[in-house]
């Protein structure tokens, strides 16, 4: 069995907030993934970024003042049509901050043929969420199709994918658009 990872594709992060125009996007290339992953019998789980009224007084929200992805808000709510695919048989993991604990202490003693991951920011939460991953895992493969992550900032988009593959993840479509 496979798994796909959506990570934190929510309204906020897209056309919100802290919304960039590469994230948008992604929306085809990942509602696919769901698609063709599902259709195949494998697990789909989502992430979701989730504040609240007092974001602003977090550690991060020092550090990143933009309330975001606040719970109950539109922002928080999975982009697009990607909400569409959310079923009874879709996990979706609340994480208060970039990596979540949650999701790997759930993947520890599973058994995956690999683990792909999607989403933004690639070089926040995708990259942390890898890093959990792998070392839940640390024998399954683990994989970022760079089609289907961005960031808002080309570069640390580009560091992150050299960080993914010295962490010896898989890197899928390195220099393509």
């Amino acid at each position: 069995m496979k798994l796909l990872i959506v990570v934190d594709y929510q309204r906020d992060f897209v056309d919100g907030a802290l919304g960039f125009e590469k994230a948008i996007k992604l929306e085809q290339t990942i509602y696919q993934k769901i698609v063709d992953y599902k259709t195949s019998g494998n697990q789909v789980i989502f992430t979701l970024d989730t504040h609240d009224e007092h974001y602003i007084e977090t550690h991060e929200g020092r550090n990143l003042p933009v309330e975001h992805c606040i719970l109950g808000t539109k922002g928080h709510a999975l982009y697009g049509k990607i909400k569409e695919l959310v079923d009874d048989s879709t996990m979706q993991i609340i994480k208060y901050t970039f990596p979540s604990i949650e999701l790997a202490n759930y993947l520890v003693g599973k058994t995956y043929d690999s683990i792909e991951l999607c989403g933004v920011v690639s070089n926040i939460c995708v990259l942390s969420n890898a890093v959990m991953v792998k070392s839940a895992l640390p024998n399954t493969e683990i994989i970022v199709d760079s089609l289907a992550t961005a960031s808002f900032d080309d570069d640390m988009h580009e560091k992150a994918l050299d960080i993914l593959e010295g962490l010896y993840v898989t890197v899928w479509n390195r220099g393509k658009k």
